[in-house]
C-alpha cells in the first residue's frame, strides 16, 4: 500500500531524529575530548551574531575565552551579545566591534580599532560569508561572495598577523565548505564580469578559502601562528536566505533540514577544536571536517595557483600597487 505524503514525512523526520540523537552524542564525546580552558585568551569570530558564528562564539566563552563579535549589523551584534551573556553567566567576557567584510574601509577601520585595544589576539576565526546571493558588488567593486568570503578576510587577517605573531602561539581558523569542489579559479575572470553563476561564485569563494590557508601557512612557517580550514557540514542556518524554495515546498524541506541538518552547535565544534585542542598544536595548512584531517582535491592543493592567488589577492585589497 502507498504511504501518504505526510507518512513519508513522519517517517524520514523519525529517521533523521535517530540520526541527529547519535550525531548528538558523537560530537558530545568531541567537545569532552577538545575542552581545553580559552581563560586569558582574546578571540575574534567574525560572523558571530548569528548561526555558526555566534555557536563559536557561545562555546569559547564556556571555555572563559574572551570573544571579539566582528559583525556587519552592530544592533543585531549587541542583541547576540546580551543573549550570550546571559547564557555563559560568569564566564567568559563579549566584546562587540563593528565589522563589514564587504568593505575594505570597513576592514581597515575595524583593524586600526583592534590594534590600538588588545594587547594580543590568540585566535582569529574568519567565518562570515555570503551564499548564493544574486549578482551584486561590494563597496569597492568586488564580486559580492568572492569579495566578503575571500578578498575581505584576506586583508583583515594581514592587518592583524603582525598582533597574532606577537601573541604567539595562535591560530587562524578559516570556515571553508565541501562545495569547493565545484569551484575552479578563473583568473581571467575573478570578478564575475564575464558570467556569474551563484552556486559558481561560492563554490570558487570557499576554494579560494582553502587555497589561501595553504599559502598563507608556508608563509607563516616558523613564526608559532598556525592557520587551518575546514568545512562545517550542512547547518541549519539562515546563510541560505538568497535561495528562493517554492512555498509548497517549504515545509518538506523545513523537515528534512530539521531531520538531516546539523544543528549551529554542532556545525561550530571543528571551528572550536581548530580554536582551542591541544590536538593540533603547530598543525598548519590542513583541511578538517568533523574535528579530524581530510584529503582535499587536486585543485585545492596547488601551490602555483595558490600563490598567484594570493599576489593579485594583494593587489585587489591594495596592499600591493
Amino acid at each position: 500500500m502507498a504511504l501518504s505524503s505526510s507518512s513519508l514525512l513522519l517517517a524520514a523526520a523519525l529517521g533523521g531524529g535517530i540520526i541527529l540523537v547519535l550525531r548528538r552524542l558523537m560530537s558530545s564525546n568531541v567537545r569532552a575530548a577538545a575542552s581545553a580552558l580559552m581563560r586569558g585568551k582574546t578571540v575574534i569570530v567574525t560572523g558571530a551574531n548569528c548561526g555558526i558564528g555566534k555557536a563559536t562564539a557561545a562555546e569559547l566563552l564556556r571555555r572563559q575565552a574572551r570573544v571579539i563579535l566582528a559583525c556587519r549589523d552592530r544592533g543585531r551584534a549587541e542583541e547576540a551579545a546580551r543573549e550570550l551573556r546571559l547564557e555563559a553567566g560568569n564566564t567568559g567576557e563579549v566584546v562587540v566591534k563593528e565589522l563589514d567584510l564587504s568593505s575594505l574601509r570597513s576592514v581597515r577601520r575595524f583593524c586600526q580599532e583592534v590594534l590600538k585595544e588588545e594587547p594580543r589576539l590568540d585566535v582569529l576565526i574568519n567565518n562570515a560569508g555570503i551564499f548564493q546571493c544574486p549578482y551584486m558588488k561590494t563597496e569597492d567593486g568586488f564580486e559580492m561572495q568572492f569579495g566578503v568570503n575571500h578578498l575581505g578576510h584576506f586583508l583583515l587577517t594581514h592587518l592583524l598577523l603582525g598582533l597574532l605573531k606577537s601573541s604567539a602561539p595562535s591560530r587562524i581558523v578559516v570556515v571553508s565548505s565541501k562545495l569547493y569542489k565545484y569551484g575552479e579559479i578563473n583568473f581571467d575572470d575573478l570578478n564575475s564580469e564575464k558570467s556569474y553563476s551563484r552556486s559558481f561564485g561560492y563554490s570558487r569563494s570557499k576554494l579560494a578559502n582553502i587555497l589561501y590557508t595553504r599559502e598563507l601557512a608556508r608563509r607563516l612557517e616558523g613564526t608559532g601562528v598556525t592557520v587551518n580550514s575546514l568545512h562545517p557540514g550542512i547547518v541549519r542556518t539562515n546563510l541560505g536566505r538568497h535561495i528562493n524554495i517554492p512555498t509548497l515546498i517549504k515545509p518538506v524541506f523545513h523537515a528534512v533540514s530539521w531531520a538531516f541538518f546539523k544543528t549551529p552547535e554542532e556545525g561550530a565544534q571543528t571551528s572550536v577544536y581548530l580554536a582551542t585542542s591541544p590536538d593540533v598544536e603547530g598543525v598548519s595548512g590542513k583541511y578538517f571536517g568533523d574535528c579530524k584531517e581530510e584529503e582535499l582535491l587536486p585543485k585545492a592543493t596547488d601551490d602555483l595557483v595558490a600563490r598567484k592567488l594570493w599576489d593579485i589577492s594583494e593587489v585587489m585589497v591594495g596592499l600591493v600597487k
